[in-house]
């Protein structure tokens, strides 16, 4: 027997009782539950702006001054800004041990040094220049 589509939503036939959630008997009530479980989601989702999308990105004068923050950092002019200025500063950071090295006295004069042991042995001729000078 066919029903037309109007028949067919106003007749007791089986098809349609399980389109309603609460008819449904059994083990099927427990995974779907009632309408009223079901209306929660149904608003998130259908405001046609995206739904649950919409919590994940909220408007950009709704996000903290951290939020901002984070997201300005994740973009990828600002990773190699970032990046550019990190290489800058490491090299001149190099470059003033490099200077305070051939300053220092060591044997042999062309040791390759560390960093702490630029700085300890600098410290160490200082302490020297200082006693040096005392007396």
């Amino acid at each position: 027997m066919m029903l037309s589509p109007d028949q067919a939503a106003d007749s007791d036939h089986p098809s349609s009782a399980h389109s309603d959630p609460e008819s449904l008997g059994g083990a099927d009530s427990k995974v779907l539950g009632s309408v009223s479980d079901l209306e929660p989601v149904e608003e998130a989702e259908g405001d046609g702006k995206g739904g649950s999308r919409a919590a994940l990105y909220p408007h950009p004068q709704q996000l903290s001054r951290e939020e901002k923050r984070r997201r300005r950092r994740a973009t990828a002019k600002y990773r190699s800004a970032h990046a550019t200025r990190e290489r800058i500063r490491v090299e001149a950071f190099n470059l003033a041990f490099a200077e305070l090295r051939k300053l220092l006295p060591t044997l042999p004069p062309d040791k390759k040094l560390s960093k702490i042991e630029i700085l300890r042995l600098a410290i160490c001729y200082i302490s020297y220049l200082n006693h040096v000078l005392d007396v």
